[in-house]
């Protein structure tokens, strides 16, 4: 018997894809591409066997190497995939797998993304300025907002990555988000037991290792789920030291029904990390990646700074463990509950190596001695390692009730956040080798009284408390999305400062309401339009909370407060898309007003690299984004970015009694062109990537009088993956060279300044000009990867 049937035959592109279905077994045999909803079949039936053909349309084919994907939500959102994700180096970062994506500025130290010392921007605003959201969890820094991506996930494990640059959904667990958010999702635990097993090895003697074991189904249960370890090592490429990253991540998920899944994920991390300095651009005039722009290999008692720039003294070791256990449930007649709760528990140490004179100590105002036998050192200073420890908590829990009826969706949650985050400074003596016991901290010098030694001492205390509604409403047979949404905010820190002559107790309460609107229409099938309207805050940092003393002095360095003010922005989004078969592209207009912009900082605490925030005033930025792909033609893949910017200080900032003539100069950290290209081939066997990023210049001062120069890169990825080999899948080989024309470059500021020279100020005074401090980047690396599924 045979017959036919057409399903669809509609769509000028397809490829074919051929099953073989037999009646007491399936086999399947793949030619082209594979999935689709819109098919030509035709179906043969022979006997006990049926031979189906299936036509698949290119409009469910990755468009620009996984670099983009058709949007439908009234907001700008950039996508990168599994298959883009795959073609990368293993141990690239979260924020080296956006770096492509319209108006990502991603600033990094070491080429392969071991080293912590990293950053990203977004439309110009800074990495603390943005939300990192893994399922429904929150990973921002609970101090600094920051995100540390070398902490997160290995990206074998990465299903998508996302980046709103504009604005964070309404349920997100983020307080910071004015500079968008960044979602990672996990693959789905597969059904079938197996893994999948790589090894990499390359420049700067660098090697690192993965496996992932998926259960599949354990027994008739539902549950499914993974767990994966790496293990990575790499010399500092420019400098004495070397870097180790150990990593666990694991899954496991239960679903029923159509829409039902409860999971439990996490990520374990440890790492300990060499430093890499920065530098101030005269120093990188001078040295560039070599000399004095480095830390001594050797310890040197004898050098013009005592022997504190030793590199065992700077060497940075954390451990970070998230947890989370999302829960989605099916309650019927159009109800859905969704809940995250989650845990967290970090500790690290940024140390740095200073000397401290033998005599005329202080514990904060409070005059100390130090043991007859230290005060009486020979040239009257001791060399010491100053360790700046932060042990921080972290759970809370996201829950949100999902209505649909009819065309409408309606929601509303909550959110709660309790943080409790300890830092310390103590000082470590030194032996005559430069060795300072464990650089996990403790063991710190004392005083003839017996007390420890303190640079500072203070715990925190926040919890966050959020409420939301928002509602949807779909017209016009889908053709038509309004959305609206409110979230209120109520944020508290308490804390203590336990450094003498300091306020013990001292706290901050804040509650913000942030409205919000958004509407898309679907013009035809091909053309959307879309626009939204979103408000965001931030707090300061939470060491503005604190006096910092000199402990050479007792002299006060910072004047800590609870009523710095918050940063409040509003913003908007007007765009369009289009999507066919072919291509997929986007453009972006966006406008953002602030208040209060707090700009994320670097200062140097007693020898030890802390982050800091200065408040900016007000700022308006403006520009357009602008990103195209095409699916795969001929095996070819090409993807193309780019941004605009517009960026400017609304007024004049304060510096002592004077104030800065800053009105309507550059934003900092705000290039103002972008661009990406990227080129990807891959015929199922043979595959390449190449993309190539360039990053206009930036200033680097609030005065504008001095500049980040621009730069290009470009990284190329070149592989051949192999048929099954018994119990094997898909071997396959992969070369990554990254930045293939070993540029040397300043990859991102550190720590803008106000003024990086003495500047005359509107009341007749002069500012004294400090100059800002930069990112080295990366230089030329290839890593080799060999990798197999079983």
């Amino acid at each position: 018997m045979t017959g036919r049937c057409a399903l669809d035959k509609g769509h000028k592109r397809y490829q074919t894809l051929r099953l073989v279905w037999a009646c007491y077994g399936v086999s399947a045999v793949f030619v082209g591409a594979a999935g689709s909803s819109a098919m030509a079949a035709e179906t043969a039936l022979a006997g006990k066997a049926q031979v189906v053909t299936v036509h698949a349309s290119l409009a469910h084919l990755p468009a620009g190497g996984g670099l983009i994907r058709p949007q439908s939500e009234p907001q700008a959102q950039s996508v990168v995939n599994a298959e883009y994700i795959a073609r990368q180096a293993p141990s690239a970062t979260a924020f080296d797998l956006v770096a492509q994506l319209p108006g990502a500025t991603v600033s990094g130290s070491d080429p392969f993304g071991f080293s912590p010392q990293s950053n990203i921007s977004v439309r110009g605003m800074n990495g603390d300025a943005i939300g990192y959201v893994l399922e429904g969890m929150p990973l921002n820094d609970i101090a600094y907002y920051t995100g540390y991506p070398s902490q997160f996930a290995d990206n074998e494990n990465y299903e998508t990555i996302s980046l709103q640059q504009g604005a964070p959904d309404l349920n997100s667990p983020v307080l910071n988000a004015a500079g968008g958010l960044m979602t990672l999702r996990f693959k789905t635990p597969a059904d079938k037991a197996g893994g999948v097993f790589d090894t990499s090895y390359g420049s700067y003697n660098t090697n690192r290792q993965f496996l992932r074991l998926e259960s599949g189904e354990i027994g008739h249960t539902g549950l499914r789920g993974f767990v994966s370890y790496s293990h990575g090592a790499t010399d500092n490429w420019r400098g004495p030291g070397r870097d180790e990253r150990q990593h666990v991540d694991f899954k496991l998920l239960k679903t029923w029904g159509q829409q039902s899944s409860v999971a439990l994920l996490g990520s374990w991390n440890q790492a300990i990390n060499s430093y890499y300095p920065q530098v101030t651009k005269d120093a990188w005039q001078v040295d560039g990646i070599h000399g004095g722009n480095n830390l001594a290999a050797h310890y040197n008692a004898d050098n013009a700074v005592g022997g504190t720039d030793y590199w065992r003294l700077a060497r940075q070791p954390e451990r970070t463990l998230y947890m989370a256990a999302p829960v989605n449930l099916a309650l019927g007649n159009g109800l859905e509950l969704k809940v995250t709760p989650y845990a967290q528990g970090a500790y690290g140490n940024a140390p740095g190596g200073m000397q401290l004179p033998s005599t005329g100590l202080f514990n904060g105002t409070d005059a100390v001695q130090l043991a007859p036998a230290l005060a009486n050192s020979p040239d009257g200073s001791i060399p010491v390692r100053a360790d700046y420890t932060q042990r921080s908590y972290r759970s809370g829990f996201t829950t949100a009730l999902d209505w649909k009826h009819g065309s409408n969706d309606l929601t509303i949650g909550y959110w709660y956040d309790y943080g409790d985050d300890a830092q310390k400074q103590t000082f470590v003596m030194l032996d005559a080798s430069g060795a300072a016991g464990s650089i996990w901290g403790g063991n710190p010098l004392r005083t003839a009284g017996g007390q420890a030694l303190w640079g500072a001492n203070n715990h925190t205390i926040a919890q966050t408390n959020a409420l939301f509604i928002g509602d949807r409403l779909s017209l016009l047979h889908d053709r038509l999305l309004l959305s609206a949404g409110f979230k209120e905010v109520m944020f508290s820190r308490t804390g203590t400062n336990a450094m003498p002559g300091s306020r013990y107790n001292i706290g901050t309460n804040t509650a913000v309401p942030l409205p919000r609107l958004g509407a898309r229409f679907q013009i035809t099938p091909h053309h959307q339009v879309f626009f939204n309207a979103t408000t965001n805050f931030r707090t300061p940092a939470e060491t503005a909370l604190y006096d910092v003393y000199d402990p050479t002095s007792g002299a006060l360095e910072q004047k800590g407060t609870g009523n710095l003010k918050n940063e409040y922005s509003i913003a908007e989004e007007l765009g369009y898309r289009y999507a066919d078969d072919l291509l997929v592209g986007s453009l972006t207009l966006f406008n953002y007003n602030f208040t209060n912009r707090q700009v994320s900082t670097l200062v140097m605490l007693n020898g030890a690299p802390v982050q800091s925030t200065i408040n900016a005033g007000g700022q308006t930025t403006r520009g357009v984004d602008v990103e195209v792909g095409l699916r795969p033609w001929h095996h070819i893949s090409p993807y193309f970015s780019g941004e605009y910017l517009h960026s400017t200080i609304d007024n004049d900032l304060s510096s002592g009694s004077d104030v800065l003539p800053t009105r309507g100069k550059r934003s900092v950290r705000s290039p103002t062109l972008q661009a990406a290209a990227g080129l990807t081939y891959d015929d199922g066997h043979f595959f390449g990537v190449m993309t190539v990023k360039y990053t206009g210049h930036q200033y680097a001062t609030f005065m504008n009088d001095e500049r980040m120069p621009s730069h290009v890169t470009g990284n190329l990825a070149l592989g051949y993956r192999m048929k099954d080999v018994s119990v094997l899948h898909a071997p396959q080989l992969r070369m990554n060279f990254i930045n293939i024309t070993n540029q040397h470059y300043l990859s991102g500021i550190a720590d803008p300044t106000l003024a990086a020279h003495d500047t005359v100020g509107r009341r007749g005074s002069v500012v004294s000009g400090q100059s800002p401090d930069y990112y080295i980047g990366g230089g030329f690396a290839a890593l080799f990867t060999a990798s197999t599924g079983f």
